[in-house]
């Protein structure tokens, strides 16, 4: 799973494998390990209880909740992501965006992409 944070924004990139566990087993984790021994876990997961997209913060860890019906339709169809504004308050909001993450165009040295979803552009000219 890939994790990028731009200002009010965070956006989750899933692997095949990634969604296959997510959907079937409620939850997904990665950790970021930055030198100390600290480290950022991010994580994405499903709630029967959840009403919309949410994002929280604790213990380390970030968390990306999503209702598992919109879960569960993006994991077993064609759709390519879930977006969602969190409100903030005082006008502001945190932008969630949650994709199944496509293979590049162009293979680049070091990648595997092995597990990754085929470009929706591959083999067209």
């Amino acid at each position: 799973m890939k994790l990028r944070i731009r200002d009010n924004s965070i956006r989750l990139r899933l692997t095949r494998v990634e969604v296959d566990t997510v959907s079937s087993k409620g939850l997904v984790k990665a950790r970021v390990s930055v030198p100390g021994g600290d480290g950022l876990d991010y994580v994405l997961e499903c709630s029967a209880i959840a009403e919309r997209p949410s994002a929280s913060l604790s213990g380390g860890a970030l968390t990306v909740t999503l209702p598992e019906s919109e879960l569960m339709q993006w994991a077993t169809s064609e759709q390519v992501s879930i977006e969602a504004d969190e409100d903030l308050g005082h006008g502001d909001s945190l932008k969630i965006l949650v994709e199944k993450d496509f293979a590049c165009l162009a293979p680049r040295d070091g990648e595997d992409e092995t597990d990754m979803y085929p470009h929706p552009l591959e083999g067209q000219d």
